[in-house]
């Protein structure tokens, strides 16, 4: 098991990870001291405990948000993709009218082909 030292808040903190994982704990830990830095901006010096809930209360929200708008875009690919293979059946029968249409009117040209060469061995 690998370990990776991060700084948040001013505090160095030991954590194990799994191998191969470590830059993406640091870079987590990086965005959360990033987060509590911009609150310690925003409020100036609060407790520390506060501004930790204040940091991760504010990243949980983000991370609400962005879940439902992935349900949203998940839901609108959903029909659209729904769309699109009604759109493909569509096509489909129409293409099949169509080429029934021209064998019909293939039929009919070679009908009166061979009545016009019949009128003419007369």
């Amino acid at each position: 098991m690998a370990q990776v030292t991060v700084t948040i808040a001013g505090r160095t903190y030991r954590i194990a990870c799994a191998e191969g994982e470590e830059q993406h704990l640091e870079g987590l830990a990086a965005s959360y001291n990033a987060r509590v830095e911009e609150m310690r901006a925003t409020f100036g010096q609060v407790d520390d405990l506060r501004l930790h809930v204040m940091a991760a209360i504010a990243q949980a929200d983000e991370l609400q948000e962005t879940r439902k708008r992935i349900t949203a875009l998940t839901e609108e690919v959903a029909m659209l993709n729904s769309a699109h293979i009604y759109r493909d059946e569509r096509l489909g029968q129409i293409e099949a009218r169509l080429a029934a249409g021209i064998q019909r009117a293939a039929e009919h040209i070679e009908e009166l082909a061979r009545s016009l060469n019949g009128a003419g061995q007369v």
